[in-house]
């Protein structure tokens, strides 16, 4: 069967497909996923207090190595740069449109992000849709590249199966402000909104997202293949948004808040 056909019935990007477990160290592995912890935890601290946060584990690692690895797990401070993708300066940022927004149904606006995935060996990059209102996670992709072309693919994943929302908003990274994927924003009326750069808190939900997968499900387990990855944490998010009630949805679960509250722009 053709890779492309494959990856279509696994639902993962073709360069999931394509994947090579790195060569990387234990020692290396295991200072990348406690950087990934802390900063989970402590997503303000830059690379100065994560050094301390690690001194503090018994681990004394030169500055610029953590420096290195923060740039290759794709984190960093809230402050003052977005922290897990990098901005292109050519390509055009649009304002962020949710601060004096009340969001009160489904559809009324979604959220994107990416975050790193610690494996055995290596590591994989996680895209997920997220609907603003009732929490639901609408689409996802696996990569082992933080390209666009697994953020686009999450996206018309979204689309197809729930229709265009009214607002978009991401960070400013390169994946989210290219020609590719602003297009396919406007071609289907979506207003688009970015965060202010470095503004973590704009995009608060989806973050608290994050925090729940890797407490909950990614930092429980030491995936061996890209393919077991992909099945537990597919597992995972399942369960998210079917069985898992959130205090903040008045201990419903996003499934049954967005079904509820679903609303398509006029």
């Amino acid at each position: 069967m053709p890779i492309k056909r494959q990856c279509e019935l696994l639902n993962i990007a073709r360069s999931t497909a394509y994947y090579q477990p790195v060569g990387l160290s234990e020692d290396e592995l295991t200072l990348r996923r406690m950087i990934d912890e802390i900063h989970i935890q402590y997503p303000f601290m830059g690379s100065r207090r994560i050094r301390h946060e690690l001194m503090k584990k018994g681990q004394v690692v030169n500055r610029k190595r953590i420096v290195r690895m923060m740039r290759d797990i794709g984190v960093g401070a809230i402050y003052p740069k977005p922290k897990t993708t990098k901005a292109n300066k050519a390509h055009k940022v649009y304002p962020y449109l949710l601060r004096d927004t009340e969001v009160t149904y489904a559809n009324q606006a979604w959220a994107i992000d990416i975050t790193y995935i610690p494996m055995a060996k290596g590591s994989l990059y996680l895209v997920a849709i997220i609907d603003w209102y009732s929490r639901k996670v609408l689409s996802w992709r696996l990569s082992n590249t933080m390209d666009t072309g697994f953020c686009l693919e999450a996206l018309e994943e979204a689309l197809q199966h729930y229709g265009p929302p009214d607002i978009f908003n991401s960070d400013q990274g390169s994946q989210f402000t290219s020609t590719d994927f602003t297009q396919k924003l406007l071609e289907h009326g979506i207003r688009i909104s970015m965060d202010g750069k470095g503004r973590w808190i704009d995009n608060v939900f989806i973050e608290r997202f994050w925090r729940s997968l890797k407490y909950e499900e990614v930092y429980l387990k030491a995936y061996a293949t890209p393919q077991e990855a992909e099945v537990e944490i597919g597992n995972y998010l399942l369960f998210y948004n079917e069985e898992r009630n959130h205090q903040g949805l008045n201990n419903l679960t996003p499934d049954e808040v967005y079904f509820a509250k679903q609303r398509y722009a006029a």
